[in-house]
C-alpha cells in the first residue's frame, strides 16, 4: 500500500513539474530548435567541409565581423581549410593591426601578419557597449558556448520573421521564432544576394546561414577532424590490446585450471 501511494506522488510530481515546465515555456516563448543534418556532427567521421568553410568566413568577414570579435583565432589559422601562404598573406595584409610599443615607447599602426589573431571591430569593451547598447558576443567559441550551438545559430540568423498580427515592437526590436521571447534586439545580419559567391552555391539567408554555422564549428573545435581520427586509432588499439591481455590470461591460468 505504502508503495503504491509513494509511486502515486512519484507520478503527480512529474506531471506537476511537466506542467510548470510547459508553462514556463510558453510564458518565455520558448521554442525548439529544429534539428539540422551537419557533417561535423558525426561521432566517429564528422569532417567540416572546406568549401562552406571558406564561404562561412566570407559570410563572417563581410557581415559579423562588423561587430562580433574572434579573439581565438589566428589568420595562419586559415590554411586548414585550402587557402595557401600567400593568400593568408595578402587577407592579413588589409588589416591594420596596433603594435608597440616601439622604442620611443609609442604605440603604432602596422600591417597584419598571417600570426595576428583577427583583429576586434571595437578598441574594447566599453567602446562596443557604447555603440550596441552591449558588447556583441565573441563568435569563437559561440557554438560552444550555446545549448546545441549550430542548430541554435542557424535557427537564429534563419529566424526572422514578420511580428504576428496585434503583436507591436518598440523601435530597435525584431520578431525571430528562434529568440526565447521571440523579441530581439539585432536586426537580420543577412538577406538574399547580399554576398556574392564565387561558385555556383546559392546566395540565400538560408545558405549563409549555413556557411557562417560551419565556419564558428571549425572555430569552437579546430582540432575535431584530428581528435577524432587519433579517437578511432586509440579505440583499435585498446580491443586489440584487451584480446592480446586475454589470451595471455589464458596462457597464463591454463596449468591451473
Amino acid at each position: 500500500m505504502r508503495k503504491s501511494l509513494l509511486t502515486l506522488m512519484v507520478l503527480a510530481a512529474s506531471v506537476s513539474s511537466a506542467g510548470l515546465a510547459q508553462t514556463a515555456m510558453a510564458a518565455t516563448g520558448e521554442v525548439h530548435l529544429e534539428e539540422q543534418e551537419w557533417g561535423f556532427d558525426d561521432f566517429f567521421t564528422g569532417t567540416y567541409d572546406r568549401a562552406a568553410l571558406q564561404r562561412g568566413y566570407k559570410v563572417y568577414r563581410e557581415v559579423c565581423a562588423a561587430c562580433h570579435s574572434m579573439k581565438r583565432i589566428a589568420f595562419r589559422h586559415l590554411a586548414d581549410f585550402g587557402y595557401s601562404e600567400a593568400q593568408i598573406k595578402n587577407i592579413a595584409s588589409e588589416y591594420s593591426i596596433e603594435d608597440g610599443p616601439n622604442e620611443d615607447g609609442d604605440m603604432f599602426d602596422r600591417s597584419g601578419r598571417p600570426s595576428d589573431y583577427f583583429p576586434s571591430p571595437y578598441p574594447n569593451e566599453n567602446a562596443a557597449k557604447a555603440a550596441n547598447g552591449v558588447a556583441p558576443p565573441d563568435l569563437s567559441l559561440i557554438i560552444k558556448a550555446r545549448h546545441d550551438g549550430a542548430n541554435y545559430v542557424y535557427g537564429l540568423l534563419a529566424g526572422y520573421e514578420e511580428p504576428p498580427e496585434g503583436k507591436e515592437l518598440a523601435v530597435g526590436q525584431y520578431w525571430n521564432k528562434v529568440m526565447p521571447g521571440h523579441v530581439i534586439a539585432m536586426a537580420a545580419p543577412l538577406s538574399d544576394g547580399m554576398i556574392a559567391y564565387e561558385d555556383e552555391t546559392p546566395e540565400t539567408v538560408d545558405q549563409y546561414s549555413r556557411d557562417i554555422v560551419e565556419f564558428l564549428a571549425w572555430a569552437a573545435e579546430p582540432e575535431m577532424e584530428r581528435r577524432k581520427r587519433w579517437g578511432i586509432n586509440v579505440l583499435i588499439f585498446l580491443a586489440a590490446f584487451a584480446g592480446l591481455m586475454y589470451c595471455v590470461k589464458k596462457k597464463i591460468w591454463k596449468p591451473v585450471y
